[in-house]
């Protein structure tokens, strides 16, 4: 996540001239680093693993929020929506679409799925009391602290592949470039990006794309720096007497994981309702009302474990979506006794 740094060319404690000189010479070095070692490694390693490029396979719905625009707001990392796989098109992202649907977590019941704006996070635990030794995630019961965020209803994966999926259907030629120059090395089809293989991949190509824009943008912050255009944030609504006593408001970026929002409603001058929707509840999301799988849980379907006790393949495709949490991995038989368990930190 970006944050405000000052820019001063006389200032030892802000952006200054030496500071830009430290900033390019980083740029170079990561640059070195990504395209000599870690693009290296990913697609070597990938060509070991090739059968990876038909496991995990998620929900095939990819949400972006776009990032890094430039100074007349086009984005680097375009906003959008690639639905069902489908590369050939883009759909318009409409926030007021989401929805957050806690039917199968432990918070009080709604009516119905609300949007983050009138979001409700009202804890009420119904499982098992602990310790426990088995949770029961039948049809009905409530299994999770995760609510489910759906995209017009529908279940969304969030973070580098669906960044670089979007950018890749909106014709992005730098991602265009990377994604299809990547896929002709190691033999595989588009259709490998949906995978645990294509998650590890995306997120590779991801840093390669960024790393090689780096001394663009510090450049253009060079320039600013030099032509005395020192603002780094918009001072229009800095002032708290310039604020409305009730409001509604949004902001919606990407964070490494993925799409992250946040809901703000201010009433009488104090903040009335505040709700996020991070990049883990999307794809980490329990079932919903209408019992469809979050992504996780759909990219497990069907994963062969060759050894319970050292279920790697469940760790693989769950941490290729790169969780923002500490997770275990209980294995059951038929009956529900505990195999084994492998937690990771």
């Amino acid at each position: 996540m970006g944050m405000a740094s000052p820019l001063d060319p006389n200032s030892p404690a802000a952006i200054n001239n030496s500071a830009i000189a430290t900033l390019k010479s980083l740029a170079t070095l990561t640059q070195n680093f990504v395209n000599q070692v870690y693009v290296t490694d990913t697609q070597y390693i990938a060509s070991k693993y090739l059968d990876w490029a038909n496991i995990g396979v998620g929900v095939g719905n990819y949400l972006s929020y776009g990032d890094f625009p430039n100074a007349t707001g086009v984005q680097y990392f375009p906003k959008g929506i690639v639905m069902g796989k489908d590369l050939t098109k883009v759909v318009a992202v409409d926030q007021t679409k989401i929805t957050e649907d806690v039917t199968r977590a432990w918070y009080l019941n709604t009516t119905a799925p609300l949007h983050p704006s009138q979001g409700v996070t009202q804890p009420k635990y119904t499982g098992p009391t602990p310790p426990y030794s088995f949770l029961n995630t039948g049809s009905t019961d409530k299994y999770s602290w995760g609510k489910a965020p759906r995209y017009n209803a529908t279940v969304m994966e969030v973070g580098p592949l669906s960044r670089m999926l979007v950018a890749y259907a909106s014709g992005q030629s730098k991602v265009k470039q990377v994604i299809d120059a990547s896929l002709a090395k190691l033999g595989l089809q588009k259709t490998a990006l949906f995978s645990t293989l294509g998650r590890v991949l995306a997120r590779t190509l991801e840093t390669q794309v960024i790393a090689e824009q780096l001394p663009l943008w510090i450049e253009e912050l060079n320039t600013n720096l030099n032509t005395g255009k020192l603002d780094v944030f918009n001072k229009t609504k800095w002032q708290p007497t310039s604020w409305p006593a009730s409001a509604q408001g949004l902001g919606m970026t990407e964070a490494p994981r993925g799409a992250l929002g946040h809901w703000i409603s201010i009433a009488n001058g104090k903040i009335a309702n505040y709700q996020i929707v991070i990049p883990s509840t999307w794809n980490g999301s329990p079932r919903d009302s209408k019992g469809q799988r979050g992504a996780w849980e759909q990219a497990l379907l069907n994963t062969a474990v060759l050894d319970p006790n050292r279920p790697i393949e469940i760790l693989r495709t769950v941490h290729s979506y790169d969780p923002c949490m500490a997770c275990a991995v209980h294995v059951l038989d038929s009956q529900g006794s505990e195999v084994t368990k492998v937690r990771v930190v």
